[in-house]
């Protein structure tokens, strides 16, 4: 029989293991759970949506039901009825090509010999035609522009002699025309085309471009754009609600910076006003680079920012309302909920449940998404806050609950930390809920990166950053970005006063893109009627 003595060492020895092999479990638990989030953002679907049991609107609530003044009343009937909803059927078949395409009339004719009646002998005659259509596409064309610049002398002497002048150019003595850069830059900053790809384009149908060279004029353009880019940010900071992100970009040759480096692309963008998409290129993602493009903001606006710490000091320091984002806070759970077992995954898991409730969030902003901002904030102060208390409640029950390392647990300390910023959205029926429309609007630029991968220089980064923020800001403002990049190279260099460049703005110049001259027209025959169409865009190769 053991002692007294020996007896509590082994009972401590005991409890001492049984802790250390807690703590084992813990720390293998949460090392697993990292794992499957490791896995799902390699191997699973990128997609955040969740679907819903609910059957009926979100609002098949009492109070929202309750009969008004408005409404009328309900008719009754005797016999048992079964409500069938109204609907259109859509039309089977293709879709039809867009009547204001040119047309051009292919006609298939029988031989003579057939056009012969097979009964009497009779010649036949045409009644008529079956018609269907084909799409045709022209590829682009490469041409050369000579410029003959027409020199005049006296006939009676040799002391007068004139050479007509050289037309303002966006690029003096460029390789291109104003119609090829915008071809160029749309191609990689709208369409994510890299410039060597685009310079085996162009050898394809016979101008022979070296890839650097087309980089030297998209760079020389980004530079010679600054104005209209200090006449956005302009409007920007005078807007009344302004959204703020990031995301990272490669810079190889930075001075002082290694090549591996990370650098970073800031994305702005407004909610009120004329629609203005900024992108600005910066060597860090700290203070004192966030304070750059944010001086001169105009005190008491709005900023919509996901929980980078840098927006808060931003805010503080300019005086501004700061708005949270519900999408990264629900973004957490969902990666909670992905990294549990699917064999283990319920209704009643913790993660499911705050996922859930902030979809009852955005279903009722879905609805009321063509309201009035005084219609949205009654329907947030009669159901969305009473929502938000509930999810409140059920982070005040578990916030202390859950390990702060997991993956959930991180969730909710997340959701803490940034709770006063995500709950002021039940003040104001025009403040949005989350960041979703700059990360929308920063997102050509992501996709476009996986393309081109990496800046060369500094200056290409911040040439890149004025053309994104041109073609996304013609976007926003439904201005084609070709039609305006071509209408913009060619009046910029005739700008001088701040009223001239004020007039190259994207919803200023709209207008005078439908400038096309006469001799560039042409009248195809479109339905039945006449029609003057403006040339394709081409390609053009000149000096």
């Amino acid at each position: 029989m053991p002692t007294a003595e020996e007896f509590a060492a082994l009972q401590k020895a005991l409890a001492d293991a049984m802790g250390e092999l807690r703590m084992v479990t813990t720390e293998r638990d949460l090392a697993l759970e990292r794992l499957r989030a490791l896995q799902g953002q390699l191997f699973a679907a990128k997609s955040e949506a969740r679907g819903t049991d609910q059957k009926d609107l979100f609002l098949n609530e009492a109070e929202a039901l309750a009969p008004t003044a408005k409404t009328p009343p309900a008719e009754s009937d005797d016999e048992e009825s079964t409500p069938v909803a109204g609907h259109q059927r859509k039309k089977r078949g293709r879709k039809p090509m867009d009547p204001a395409l040119p047309r051009d009339i292919v006609r298939h004719e029988l031989p003579e010999s057939e056009r012969v009646c097979a009964h009497d002998g009779h010649g036949l005659v045409e009644i008529g035609a079956e018609v269907s259509e084909q799409m045709h596409v022209i590829p682009e064309q490469v041409r050369v522009l000579q410029h003959h610049r027409i020199k005049y002398a006296c006939p009676c002497c040799d002391l007068s002699l004139k050479v007509a002048p050289t037309p303002a150019r966006i690029i003096p003595r460029g390789l291109l025309t104003e119609e090829a850069q915008a071809w160029v830059i749309t191609g990689k900053y709208q369409f994510g085309m890299p410039l060597y790809r685009t310079a085996v384009l162009l050898r394809r149908f016979g101008g022979d471009i070296a890839s650097n060279a087309l980089a030297a004029g998209v760079v020389r353009i980004g530079q010679a754009v600054q104005p209209i880019i200090n006449l956005l940010r302009d409007h920007l900071l005078d807007s009344d609600l302004i959204y703020g992100d990031e995301t990272t970009v490669q810079v190889l040759k930075e001075p002082g910076r290694k090549a591996q480096t990370k650098s970073y692309m800031w994305a702005q963008m407004n909610g009120s006003g004329p629609p203005v998409r900024l992108f600005a290129y910066a060597p860090g993602r700290g203070t004192e680079h966030a304070r750059k493009l944010y001086a001169g903001i105009r005190r008491g606006a709005t900023l919509v920012s996901d929980g980078y710490q840098v927006y808060d000091g931003i805010a503080a320091e300019y005086g501004l309302t700061h708005l949270g984002c519900w999408t990264h806070a629900r973004r957490s759970f969902i990666k909670a909920e992905e990294a549990i077992p699917k064999a283990a995954r319920s209704p009643d898991q913790l993660a499911t449940r705050f996922i859930k409730l902030i979809g009852k969030l955005y279903r009722a902003e879905a609805l009321a998404k063509a309201w009035t901002p005084q219609r949205r904030q009654r329907l947030r102060a009669r159901y969305s806050a009473a929502v938000v208390r509930q999810i409140e409640q059920l982070l005040l029950a578990n916030l202390h609950a859950v390990a702060p390392s997991s993956l959930l647990g991180e969730a909710l300390h997340y959701l803490h930390g940034q709770w006063s910023k995500l709950v002021r959205f039940l003040d104001n029926g025009a403040w949005p809920l989350d960041t979703n429309p700059v990360e929308n609007a920063i997102r050509p630029f992501v996709v476009g990166r996986k393309g081109w991968l990496f800046a060369d220089t500094v200056g290409g980064a911040n040439a890149s950053a004025n053309l994104y923020s041109l073609i996304e800001t013609a976007k926003a403002n439904g201005v084609e970005p070709y039609r305006y990049l071509v209408a913009l190279f060619k009046k910029l260099p005739l700008a001088q006063t701040a009223d001239d460049y004020e007039a190259l703005l994207p919803w200023n110049i709209f207008p005078l893109t439908t400038e096309t001259s006469v001799e560039q027209q042409r009248t195809v025959n479109v339905g039945g009627q006449s029609r003057t169409i403006p040339p394709m865009p081409e390609c053009i190769d000149g000096q």
